[in-house]
């Protein structure tokens, strides 16, 4: 794989995993079997407590794009702070 091919891969953070999860309508399990992975896998993704790489991190680009998946961040709200 290339420098350019490495620059335009998405990064997997849990709301992007979380969001192509529900985007195809699949439980935790459902894509952790499409994936070849486990279950906890998928769950420590959507924790926050790994983040996907490698293989599993190209997969679920393919599955998006097959899917036409388009994330978009909803920025959080954040409490003002009082002065």
């Amino acid at each position: 794989m290339g420098k350019q091919d490495r620059a335009n891969r998405r990064q997997w953070d849990s709301q992007y995993v979380r969001a192509l999860r529900s985007h195809l309508g699949l439980t935790q399990r459902e894509l952790a079997d499409r994936l070849g992975t486990r279950q906890q896998t998928i769950s420590e993704w959507e924790i926050g407590l790994y983040k996907p790489r490698g293989a599993s991190s190209t997969l679920l680009s393919i599955i998006a794009e097959r899917a036409k998946f388009e994330y978009k961040a909803i920025p959080s709200k954040k409490t003002p702070k009082k002065p």
